[in-house]
């Protein structure tokens, strides 16, 4: 039989999944454009293939779809694990685990979704605001000095886990953070493997991109 701890995990992760696997760049690439972001540039489901191929419009769309379903999990397991006596920061990152695997995986798009940078990114101010200070300081820095949107977004992830675990006490929400920064840095292994041969594309201020979050 199922311990009622086990049974506040698993809910508060199937409910971030649930809300994870809608995917901004998907429903708004379908409902504006009638058209599916995946068949288009490097077939990224997220922010920066979207606004290459489609402009500006329906770019606010993307940004509210992932940031709320972030903003909701969260709060939902921050809700459950309080009356059940755990830990709020663990309920928090249970559910923004699952966004992530969602975001990357989701169930509605026959599991091929983003890479979850906008959802970590949430994620982030969602922990503790000194855990979004720290990813978004790192990513805007390097992005800024390196043009590279992909190697910003890779530190942001391994210093969401980092910050966490300087920040948060709670031994579960740290391994759930070094969790969620690894779902992220996995689905960015292309952008790996094009920065160490030297042929990621830089961000143009001004321009268009061909580098994805």
């Amino acid at each position: 039989m199922m311990s009622d701890q086990t049974l506040f995990i698993a809910i508060t992760i199937v409910i971030g999944y649930l809300l994870g696997s809608f995917n901004g760049a998907i429903i708004a690439s379908k409902n504006v454009f009638k058209k599916d972001i995946r068949s288009f540039g490097s077939g990224n489901a997220g922010l920066t293939n979207f606004h290459r191929t489609f402009g500006t419009r329906g770019l606010l769309i993307v940004i509210a779809v992932d940031v709320l379903k972030t903003v909701a999990a969260t709060l939902i397991g921050k809700a459950l694990a309080g009356p059940g006596g755990y830990d709020v920061s663990v309920g928090c990152m249970l559910a923004g685990f699952g966004v992530c695997l969602g975001h990357v995986y989701p169930i509605y798009y026959s599991f091929k979704g983003g890479k979850g940078i906008l959802a970590g990114g949430t994620l982030a101010w969602m922990i503790d605001w000194r855990v979004g200070v720290c990813a978004w300081g790192i990513f805007l820095i390097l992005v800024v000095f390196t043009q590279y949107v992909s190697l910003g977004s890779l530190a942001a992830a391994v210093m969401l886990a980092a910050a966490t675990c300087i920040f948060i006490p709670a031994p579960a929400a740290k391994i759930l953070a070094l969790l969620s920064a690894a779902i992220i840095i996995f689905a960015h292994r292309e952008n790996i493997k094009r920065l160490k041969n030297g042929t990621e594309s830089k961000l143009s201020f001004g321009g268009k991109s061909k580098t994805d979050l």
